[in-house]
Formats: structure tokens, C-alpha cells, sequence
């Protein structure tokens, strides 16, 4: 019998490779007659304000990064760049090689499975045409649901969604947004993926204080849910390797 009744995975970072920001961002910024550092600076700087859903549409949220960053586009303009701003989004998502094996061995074992990830307007409109879409049971995305991880409410819609308790779910994630102490508080047990290429990662707010169980691959996490592997506290801040 599985260890656990769910997993949970983060998203960036965790089901997909180390993330940066491409050349393409370079053409949002253009489109809105933006200076591309600062239409950077205002995208670092805002990443919880987007992310919470708070701001309305994309289109909406794109022209309060434009009063952010002082410039005046055009509705049209504002058009083009979410719609760029979508491809560049898309351009920089790279899934991990274990991801579809993992998840496909999941469901396999009929363990339910779940993505909670802090994300803007971008990946809720297209993680479906990923090929892990069909594998996911639920999608919590933070723009939707107007919180933020460590917030519990994202953790505990993904267990109402699934019918499972906290307790019962695994949660794995490269330790942004606190997601890791944000797991763990709920109840679920928590796990950081430390992958080799997530030096570079870009992140916000990391879990530098967790020093909880550390993962070096997608595919370990199988072995956990068979309890053929067991959780081994590594003693290194998130975001370290």
C-alpha cells in the first residue's frame, strides 16, 4: 500500500527545469515602449501583488505593471504584450525529464496527485497543453484562488479537492515562497527538491530556514510513496546545493 494517499508538486522549479527569464520578456517590454530593467525591476518587485490574483485579468494586471513602471501604452499595445508576455512565460517552462515518468508512475499507483504553485495569469492558461496536464488530478494556482503560498488555504483547497487530509499528502517543492514551512504547517510532510541546475533558479522568498528532508531527483519521490526510500533530513538552506 502507498505511504501516502496524494503528492503534491510545486511547480517552477520542482515539475519544471531551473527558470529564467528568456530574451523574449525583452519584446513585452518593447511592445509597451518600456525600458526592459525596468519593466524587470517592476516584475520582481510585484511578483506577490500579480501572483494573488488581486489585480484583475491579465490585461488589467499588465497595465498596473505599465503605471508601475510609468509608461502609458496603448489598449492595443497592452493586448499584444500579454499575449507576448504568454509566450515568453511559455518559452522559459522547460519540464524536468522525470516529470511525466513520475507522475505516470503515480497514477499507477493510484496516488492521487496535485500542482499548488505561486503563478500569475500565464500558466493557468497553459499548463493544459503540457503533457502532464493529463496526469495532474488538481490545479491550485494562486492567481485563482487570491493567496499566496505559505498561505494554508492554497494547501488545503488541493486536499479538499482530493479528498485527503493534510496528513496524508506528500509535498515537494525547490522551496520558494516558504512553500516548504507552509506544507509542513498544515500537517503534510514536506520535502525540498535540491536539484543540480536549481543554483540558478530564479525565486522569491526562498525557505532558507527549512532544513527538513532533501530530494536530488523527481524520480526519488516514487520510491518514497513504495517506502522503499526513506526521508533523510540534509541540514542545507534551501536554495544551497
Amino acid at each position: 500500500m502507498p505511504t501516502y494517499q496524494a503528492v503534491l508538486f510545486d511547480f517552477f522549479g520542482t515539475l519544471t527545469r531551473s527558470v529564467q527569464r528568456g530574451a523574449a520578456h525583452s519584446g513585452t517590454a518593447d511592445l509597451l515602449g518600456c525600458p526592459r530593467d525596468a519593466f524587470i525591476d517592476v516584475l520582481d518587485r510585484t511578483f506577490y501583488q500579480r501572483a494573488s490574483g488581486r489585480l484583475g485579468d491579465a490585461e488589467a494586471t499588465m497595465r498596473w505593471v505599465c503605471d508601475q513602471a510609468g509608461v502609458h501604452p496603448s489598449d492595443e499595445a497592452v493586448r499584444c504584450a500579454v499575449a507576448a508576455r504568454h509566450r515568453a512565460v511559455r518559452a522559459d517552462t522547460r519540464l524536468r525529464d522525470e516529470a511525466v515518468p513520475t507522475l505516470a508512475a503515480l497514477r499507477a499507483r493510484a496516488v492521487r496527485t496535485g500542482i499548488v504553485s505561486d503563478c500569475t495569469h500565464e500558466l493557468p492558461a497553459f499548463l493544459p497543453q503540457l503533457p502532464i496536464a493529463p496526469l495532474v488530478d488538481v490545479r491550485v494556482f494562486s492567481v485563482q484562488v487570491g493567496r499566496c503560498k505559505p498561505d494554508p488555504a492554497l494547501y488545503l483547497t488541493a486536499c479538499h479537492r482530493l479528498g485527503v487530509a493534510p496528513v496524508d499528502c506528500l509535498f515537494v517543492g525547490d522551496g520558494g515562497s516558504q512553500e516548504l514551512t507552509g506544507a509542513q504547517r498544515t500537517g503534510m510532510t514536506a520535502v525540498r527538491l535540491a536539484a543540480p541546475d536549481l543554483a540558478g533558479h530564479m525565486v522569491f522568498n526562498a525557505d532558507d530556514s527549512w532544513h527538513g528532508p532533501v530530494l536530488h531527483s523527481l524520480a526519488e519521490v516514487v520510491g518514497l510513496v513504495d517506502g522503499t526510500a526513506t526521508l533523510t533530513d540534509a541540514a542545507v538552506p534551501a536554495g544551497a546545493t
